[in-house]
């Protein structure tokens, strides 16, 4: 379930806001009613950019080494198939 707060929380309930990142959630925070940013902890920043950098190293190599070439389609059907 997604955690949506205020951005005022992560001012006012910062050690709440902390234990659920650390916890392994992602907070979601709102500015006047609409997306502002999400909170997540390091650990977890850090996988989804390591796997995002691994993808796109295994595209070059596939790029350099056949000839083989996906629509933005298949390139958008792969990415949501992908457990992060």
């Amino acid at each position: 379930m997604m955690n949506i707060r205020p951005v005022s929380d992560l001012r006012n309930k910062y050690p709440e806001i902390e234990q659920l990142v650390l916890g392994g959630e992602e907070v979601f925070l709102t500015k006047n009613g609409y997306g502002s940013m999400v909170v997540m902890s390091i650990e977890q920043y850090s996988k989804l950019k390591d796997a995002f950098e691994m993808k796109l190293d295994e595209a070059d190599y596939q790029a350099e080494t056949t000839s083989e070439r996906l629509s933005h389609e298949e390139v958008l059907s792969k990415l949501k198939n992908l457990n992060i």
